[in-house]
């Protein structure tokens, strides 16, 4: 029995990210049934394409096999996160967008949940597990927001503000297209986009059953000050 496609498009941004993308990739492939996969690189220099192209679709491959998928590669100059992300949102052809870290490994995926989920939310962002050169470390600073909680319109005391995070978030395309990330932030994107649609009435949902390691990377912007 052939399985239905997945109904996804997964974003992925990179920049020499070699060491980590493959598995990002592979991680993907594991939990859903051949999605698009949308890389948008800012200019790696690295092998981090060519390791990207090892997982693309060729009609010489047996693609049965879920270690293929079709992969589109999107390169961005001027770069910031938001541009990055509606570069890949407009790269897209399907109906849900998964939002992915490139050095994060896709542990646990239930996709009916998540359509559940998105029938009343327009975004649901998922629980992260901290993982420092192969240890797991104690949830603390941001990591403290990755409960084992489900919440709606999740606030953050420590930021004072309403908490979402795109190292892992799926949101309904058509919402994206719409209200698009801010292209002029140098980080937190995310952030300042739920603090948005909270103005519009809209709501989000963090699903503590979505889960992500996320490894640590020496210039990653989630580990400053952290490790």
């Amino acid at each position: 029995m052939v399985k239905k496609l997945s109904d996804f498009s997964v974003i992925i941004r990179t920049k020499n990210e070699e060491r980590w993308i493959g598995y990002a990739i592979q991680s993907v492939l594991d939990n859903l049934t051949k999605p698009e996969i949308v890389i948008v690189d800012n200019n790696s220099k690295d092998k981090t394409i060519e390791i990207v192209k090892f997982f693309a679709e060729n009609p010489n491959l047996n693609n049965e096999v879920n270690n293929y998928s079709k992969i589109k590669i999107v390169n961005i100059n001027n770069y910031s996160p938001g541009k990055a992300l509606n570069l890949g949102v407009k790269n897209s052809t399907k109906k849900y967008i998964m939002i992915l870290s490139a050095h994060c490994i896709l542990k646990k995926f239930n996709e009916t949940n998540i359509m559940n989920n998105l029938e009343k939310n327009v975004c649901v962002f998922g629980n992260q597990i901290p993982v420092w050169n192969g240890k797991k470390i104690t949830k603390r600073y941001l990591w403290s927001h990755f409960t084992n909680k489900k919440t709606k319109n999740m606030y953050s005391q420590l930021e004072k503000r309403y908490f979402l995070h795109n190292a892992l978030a799926i949101y309904q395309k058509k919402v994206l297209k719409r209200i698009p990330f801010d292209e002029n932030l140098t980080s937190k994107e995310d952030r300042y986009w739920a603090n948005k649609i909270i103005k519009k009435k809209l709501n989000y949902i963090y699903d503590p059953e979505l889960i992500a390691e996320h490894q640590y990377t020496l210039h990653g912007n989630t580990w400053k000050g952290i490790a």
